[in-house]
């Protein structure tokens, strides 16, 4: 049963668009943009008409708002397959109620267009398999539909309906998908968003697992399939699954753990890219160097240590020879310490020239916030603001044979991009269009599920770190926690969505690369301005389905 939690009624006053009437109460029931971002006090929407347009092999994505002026009860939904005149009909549909999750510090810099939300709640968890759900009179309830298009699909227009039915309650709203000739590619982009799979983490999922049991390894496969529905292809396994033990100066290693984990997302299909957590740290505050982790020791080392060169003479080779054993070396890349910064720089590329002694070959990837470490990085992940700021140095490492992409998190904020709930939907989405208009060719955030606190996801979502940074609402994960199972969120749709329109920008790009270049352009102009019309939105991806279909 759907909790009431936070919620301000403002709803006195509001004037109802009366869609149907059941039992003699008023119930508006009507389909919106799935791009408008609806707040529990939002009393009226934009009516929203349009056929959903997608290639074989997207999601197309539906939302309609609910609200009454009497407590709805009992509410489950359900839907008839979407099917073309000739009988083919798309039966993968999913639909959940959308929840509420509450914001309680408001992000310090918000960009122009940030959304205010009077209750400081905000729509982002889709309940896909919500039971009895309950919403109270007053307040709007988004109601999400999303239609995986198989790459087999037949092209034609769509219909099919979903359904709300409830005490007293019997809706229905219409659904049509038109599936172009076209069909969606393998994603070519790199993405990676970067899962805890720790005892706090596990808990959030099974109460009742413990680490490297049957169910923890159960909460990897569901993270997988996750993964896998988001197009993310490249997955960070923390070099804290290796078991190391020392018999005086010698070390033996013990993979178990590590190999069981990359084995789940390979089997799973998301592995095409194997990202290894970092060697070390910061031994202090920003500004401090950075040292390495020895196992069983607290604090971190210097590689100048005799006690790190030790372990690192042995490991690195013994871990390069079993990633080959394993067919995994071809796919490696290997973190150093994250975010080296103008003031640490040296003692970063002090580590990795140690690391390249025995692995020359392996890429080093890294986000950063500092240009001097040219011929140590080979993946460069840069802040979004520091990528605009240093394009032109980014370019020259691509010419040089490097590869760029870019990251966000708590920063940048203000007008660029990110994945803030309180940023509309079309932002998100438009990260991906900001890689194609700059040649970025991968995107890294660090928050797929790092859940803090009891009850983190549908309580707050904004943190207070010591120094005054506050993680914006949303910042720390972008998928919620369910009794053994994982919920989406919109944001994570949006990001889908997004990857799939980079690709076929990268497909128009092949046919005519101006025409796909303009498009876009006319979507992001600059780093930190975009048209942020969902209308036009429709209209550019029109266009590129079109070109496609010639």
């Amino acid at each position: 049963m759907k909790r009431f939690g936070f919620f301000i009624a403002v709803f006195a006053l509001a004037v109802f668009t009366v869609v149907s009437c059941c039992d003699n109460k008023q119930v508006s029931f009507q389909r919106v943009d799935p791009l408008e971002k609806i707040l529990p006090e939002t009393s009226w929407s934009h009516p929203y008409s349009e056929i959903e347009e997608v290639a074989a092999g997207e999601h197309a994505t539906f939302q309609f708002t609910l609200r009454s002026a009497w407590n709805l009860e009992g509410l489950n939904l359900s839907f008839e397959a979407l099917k073309d005149d000739a009988g083919h009909a798309l039966e993968s549909v999913t639909t959940g109620f959308v929840d509420y999750i509450h914001v309680g510090r408001t992000t310090p810099t918000p960009g122009r267009d940030a959304i205010q939300s009077v209750s400081g709640m905000y729509p982002d968890a889709i309940i896909d398999d919500a039971k009895d759900w309950e919403v109270p009179a007053g307040k709007t309830q988004p109601v999400w539909v999303t239609v995986a298009v198989p790459k087999d699909a037949a092209p034609g227009v769509y219909k099919g309906k979903v359904k709300v039915k409830g005490k007293g309650v019997n809706l229905s709203g219409e659904l049509a998908v038109k599936v172009y000739p076209v069909v969606l590619e393998e994603p070519t982009l790199w993405v990676t968003n970067w899962f805890n799979a720790a005892e706090r983490s596990l808990k959030h999922f099974n109460p009742d697992a413990e680490l490297y049991s049957e169910e923890h390894w159960d909460y990897l496969r569901a993270l997988a399939e996750v993964m896998k529905e988001s197009y993310q292809n490249t997955i960070l396994i923390s070099l804290g699954t290796i078991d190391s033990k020392a018999e005086g100066d010698k070390w033996s290693f013990d993979f178990t753990k590590f190999d069981k984990e990359v084995e789940i997302f390979e089997e799973a299909g998301v592995l095409k890219k194997l990202e290894v957590g970092h060697i070390g740290g910061r031994v202090g505050l920003w500004n401090s160097p950075f040292g390495v982790n020895i196992p069983g020791m607290t604090e971190k080392l210097p590689i100048e240590d005799p006690i790190a060169k030790n372990y690192y003479s042995q490991f690195i080779p013994v871990f390069v020879s079993h990633l080959k054993e394993k067919g995994w070396y071809s796919i490696y890349c290997q973190h150093i310490a994250d975010e080296p910064a103008g003031d640490n720089y040296q003692s970063y590329v002090d580590i990795a020239k140690f690391f390249k002694q025995y692995a020359p070959d392996v890429p080093i990837i890294e986000a950063c916030h500092s240009h001097n470490l040219a011929d140590i990085v080979d993946i460069w992940v840069p802040q979004l603001n520091f990528y605009a700021d240093g394009y032109s140095f980014y370019k020259e490492r691509q010419a040089a044979g490097d590869e760029v992409w870019f990251y966000t998190c708590l920063a940048p904020q203000g007008n660029y991009a990110n994945r803030f709930l309180e940023q509309p939907l079309l932002k998100t989405r438009l990260l991906h269009w900001i890689n194609f208009r700059y040649g970025a060719t991968g995107y890294l955030h660090w928050g797929l599920n790092q859940w803090r606190g009891d009850d983190p996801s549908y309580e707050s979502t904004s943190i207070n770190l010591e120094g005054g940074n506050i993680l914006p609402g949303g910042d720390s994960w972008i998928i919620y926690p369910g009794d053994k199972k994982l919920y989406g969120s919109i944001r994570l749709e949006a990001m889908r969505d997004g990857i799939a329109d980079y690709t076929l920008l990268q497909m128009l790009s092949k046919k005519d690369e101006a025409l796909a270049k303009e498009i876009c352009r006319q979507n992001v102009y600059e780093w930190t301005t975009y048209d942020m019309s969902t209308l036009h939105f429709r209209k550019a991806r029109h266009e590129i389905l079109e070109a496609l279909a010639k």
